[in-house]
């Protein structure tokens, strides 16, 4: 059968394009993957010939060392892809389609997937609810920035696009459903987005660009984005967001200038665990500044969404407590305001086929938002490379060709 490539985690700061197995049905002995999962059966799954698969900025957290991640792990779990081979339990869908998946794995049977909790699946991860592709800690599951990936429970997870030409044609778009959009959209639902909101989104990286455009979508009457990186600062003004320069200061004093009042009605944050402190505190990382930040200026009794990424093991951290995820956050304030706070990982599923609608009918375009940017499979050490150094893009992989913009 066909060989296949992925993007290998080697240690921090560095990844590499290995020949790695071609995917089966079955889940086998590899880096990240726990005993009671080695040998589990997946004849319920899809084998996908991969169109399009992105980096992320989790990723990017693994590949700074900042995370638990072993060496060896297979990276992406953003994946759109063709099927190529269905498994004997698969019903619906067929060979040849054109297909989303979530990077949360879900099996759709126990209680949090009947809930429409599909980030917390109680049975594809046994170290704890939760499965994600090429992971740390979420199950072991193979990534998908690679030539081919199995997706299990696959009449469940995968979503179907209509018509192939048309999907093809909107590719970098759609590619955008298997994470960043719904998370950016699930921040600002979360948050309490709605006509005629003003929301503060901290972080211009692509989860809150992506954040920035939901808002838009959902009829926000201002969307101001925070970052310290002028680049991406310059790509959330394309369109049409007002931006804050974290760096000359507290966002508030800014937020004041362009609304007339130091607060927003709602605040997501889109930067995570390693946030970097404001004004002269610029360059310096302090891991709950943003969520600090985010009481301090969204109004009393308005809420928080925060996609992003909070982790339990941190070896980086520069104090012991935030090395296992404690922070210093004032928790009395966001009480005193009557703040609701929604956190963990996105549940795609809920949010995808609306969204898939939303993109197939021109009402929004999200890859243009996040400045979509197609490189081969070869290019994606550099892209990681690039993209932590702050490039303003989202780097879509190409990894068959396949792709007509590139």
């Amino acid at each position: 059968m066909a060989d296949n490539r992925g993007v290998t985690y080697m240690g921090k700061g560095k990844v590499e394009v290995h020949d790695i197995d071609f995917p089966t049905f079955e889940l086998k002995e590899g880096p990240g993957v726990p005993p009671e999962n080695v040998g589990r059966q997946c004849h319920h799954g899809v084998i996908l010939r991969i169109v399009s698969t992105n980096i992320c900025g989790s990723d990017q957290h693994m590949v700074r060392g900042r995370t638990t991640a072993p060496t060896g792990l297979v990276l992406g779990h953003e994946i759109t892809g063709e099927v190529i081979e269905k498994g004997r339990d698969v019903e619906f869908i067929r060979e040849g389609d054109l297909v989303s998946v979530p990077f949360n794995i879900a099996c759709g049977r126990c209680r949090n997937c009947k809930e429409r909790k599909t980030g917390i699946c109680l049975n594809t991860n046994p170290e704890r609810p939760g499965a994600a592709y090429g992971y740390v800690d979420m199950g072991g599951w193979v990534g998908g920035q690679a030539e081919y990936v199995m997706v299990p429970y696959a009449d469940f997870n995968c979503l179907r696009f209509p018509d192939k030409d048309q999907a093809m044609e909107k590719i970098l778009d759609l590619t955008m459903l298997s994470d960043i959009f719904p998370t950016g959209y699930h921040g600002c639902v979360t948050a309490g987005v709605g006509t005629g909101s003003t929301v503060y989104v901290a972080g211009g990286g692509p989860v809150g660009l992506a954040a920035a455009h939901a808002a838009q979508l959902l009829g926000a009457a201002v969307v101001i984005v925070g970052d310290l990186i002028p680049e991406r600062l310059e790509q959330a003004r394309s369109f049409g967001c007002e931006t804050v320069d974290v760096s000359k200061g507290d966002p508030k004093d800014q937020i004041a200038e362009i609304l007339g009042v130091p607060e927003v009605d709602a605040g997501v944050d889109a930067v995570g665990f390693e946030a970097r402190g404001h004004g002269e505190h610029a360059g310096e990382e302090i891991p709950a500044t943003v969520l600090n930040s985010l009481m301090d200026l969204t109004r009393a009794g308005g809420g928080l969404g925060i996609p992003g990424l909070y982790v339990t093991g941190d070896p980086g951290a520069k104090d012991e407590a935030a090395r296992q995820g404690s922070l210093s956050i004032r928790i009395g304030l966001g009480w005193a305001k009557s703040h609701t706070f929604a956190t963990g990982q996105t549940p795609v599923m809920k949010y995808h086929r609306e969204l898939m609608e939303a993109i197939l009918h021109d009402r929004c375009q999200i890859a243009k938002a996040v400045n979509a940017t197609v490189v081969s499979l070869d290019e994606a050490p550099q892209g990681y490379s690039d993209f932590d150094h702050g490039a303003a893009r989202k780097y879509v992989l190409n990894p068959h060709g396949l792709i007509p913009q590139a």
